[in-house]
């Protein structure tokens, strides 16, 4: 069986709309399973700001739980999966037995790095304490961090899980794995509420744990699903070749697909130098504070809502189709400029409607009575302004990395990630001056900005786009008009005096925003809505 008609999968062949409809429909899965996670993990935020609210205790938790994340998105669902997953869609092709050793050598040899990668960070923690002295607040955060590093191993073991479940067609079961995450903590973080009136350092170890044992149920769920379609037995020397091509990619690609990744880091680091490492940065007092972090992470879960649920869900979709498109030059441009269109078709109404409803959301998510403070909610709509400028560029960044990967080119990705990085530590240095937190957010867009015109252009240039720019004009005009009544509603519905105020207005202009949007573009005929309603043959 060739290559480029794999069992399971999306594929293209001679009969007209067949990737169209294929696309639509695993890009219906995800965003679908991933919408249902989202929403879980909104109630998630609702429940746990006001177990922290805007305190050092939020700040010290977005942190720890920052980490073993990052290391899922480079190890996990970015990097490796995007290695891993060329070769294991080629070799399910063509000998399913040599694609099941790949996997399992794989996943082995995860299994080997982050729990070594975990012992390291606990000795070196742990080390950190004994021989230095440290205030309550450093010592809380430290150990924090200590009690969710073995998170790492688990949630990377099932986000390559679920890449393989990709190459078998079966996108659901990965995309559902994080509602088990968040059913998890959420149900910890209530434990302040409905048991013993703890505090909310001892809610903070309960949540931690509740997020180990999820870890734990993330991987026998993946397990089940990948029953029957794949052997646990991997032999090394079976697998050789396509794991020494895996490897040969894993670097480049976790520099080019990590970007965004690192500057989170980076953005996470900063915002906790006052509790990590003093009052001071670079001899001159810090424009942040204790709660810079906590406002930062919480407001980021909100541009990531409208990433995680489309724009990602069209970049996973779309990279096994491209994998087996790459020697296809023309089909290869036509994927591509389908999957941007996708993928902006969502991204830009969304970036253009945080903007707008900024204010109210941040007010109803994280205000009230147990909620942030108001200094805290008017700092977390200015750094939702920053970040939710840039929700298109996140998204076709990961269309565009994924379309290098695709032909077998992850150096050049590299090289405009590394600028990236270094272009968004600039720009936070000299940002939060000015603008504090909301500093981060407004360098973090900037930088993504950059990378996707880069990519673009050279990707472009070398393997053109068929088609990338055809209905773009159409999304532009449509979301200009539902920018203009969703500004409108909020006007005529003035500045809301209470919680419920906020509710109402956000409500509406949320309705009527989607509500439009939606109507223009079924007026004009979108192709994006089409291909998204279209049922896969």
């Amino acid at each position: 069986m060739g290559a480029d008609n794999p069992p399971n999968v999306a594929r293209k062949d001679s009969t007209p709309g067949t990737t169209d409809t294929s696309l639509g429909g695993a890009v219906r899965t995800i965003s679908g399973l991933t919408l249902v996670s989202r929403v879980c993990g909104l109630i998630r935020d609702l429940i746990t700001a006001r177990v922290f609210q805007d305190t050092l205790i939020g700040s010290a938790f977005a942190a720890a739980f920052a980490i073993p994340n990052l290391f899922r998105r480079l190890l996990g669902e970015g990097a490796l999966a995007a290695a891993f997953l060329p070769e294991y869609a080629r070799e399910a092709d063509e000998d399913p037995k040599r694609a099941g050793s790949l996997l399992a050598i794989t996943l082995y040899a995860l299994l080997a790095l982050t729990s070594l990668l975990t012992i390291a960070g606990e000795l070196g923690i742990l080390l950190i304490l004994t021989l230095f002295e440290h205030d309550a607040d450093r010592v809380f955060s430290l150990r924090l961090v200590m009690v969710l590093l073995p998170f790492m191993p688990m949630v990377c073991i099932a986000a390559i899980m679920a890449a393989a479940l990709q190459v078998h067609g079966r996108f659901g079961p990965g995309a559902a794995s994080p509602i088990i995450l968040n059913a998890l903590i959420i149900s910890a973080a209530l434990l302040h509420f409905v048991g013993p009136q703890w505090d909310r350092h001892a809610s903070a170890y309960a949540i931690g744990i509740g997020a180990l044992i999820a870890g734990l149920a993330q991987i026998a769920w993946c397990a089940a699903a990948l029953r029957g379609k794949v052997r646990w037995k991997g032999s090394l020397l079976e697998a050789h070749e396509p794991l020494r091509r895996v490897l040969g990619r894993f670097l480049p690609v976790a520099i080019g697909l990590g970007a965004i990744q690192l500057n989170a880091l980076l953005d996470t680091i900063i915002a906790m130098w006052p509790t990590w490492f003093g009052p001071t940065m670079f001899g001159m007092a810090t424009p942040l504070d204790e709660r810079s972090n906590a406002i930062l992470s919480y407001t980021q879960r909100l541009y990531q809502f409208p990433l995680g649920v489309f724009g990602i869900a069209v970049a996973t979709a779309a990279f096994p189709a491209l994998s087996r498109l790459a020697g296809d030059g023309e089909r290869f441009a036509r994927a591509v400029g389908e999957a941007m269109r996708l993928s902006l078709f969502i991204a830009l109404p969304a970036s253009v409607g945080l903007v707008l409803v900024r204010e109210d959301l941040t007010r109803v998510l994280f205000g009230g009575a147990s909620g942030f403070s108001d200094d805290g909610l008017t700092r977390s709509a200015s750094v939702l302004l920053g970040y939710g400028v840039g929700v298109w560029a996140y998204s076709l960044n990961h269309v565009l990395v994924r379309g290098f990967y695709a032909r077998g080119d992850t150096r050049t990705p590299m090289l405009i990630a590394l600028g990236a990085v270094a272009l968004n530590l600039s720009l936070n240095l000299l940002l939060i001056w000015p603008l504090g937190e909301a500093g981060l957010a407004w360098s973090t867009a900037a930088s993504q900005v950059v990378q996707v015109c880069v990519l673009g252009f050279l990707l472009r240039r070398r393997d053109g786009m068929a088609h990338a720019g055809r209905g773009v004009p159409a999304m532009i005009g449509a979301t200009s008009v539902m920018a203009s009544l969703v500004y409108a509603t909020g006007r005529l519905m003035g500045e809301p005096a209470s919680w419920g105020g906020s509710l109402a207005r956000l409500g509406a202009m949320t309705v009527i925003g989607f509500a439009a949007y939606l109507a223009l573009a079924a007026w004009t005929r979108s192709d994006e809505l089409r291909l998204l309603l279209r049922r896969t043959r």
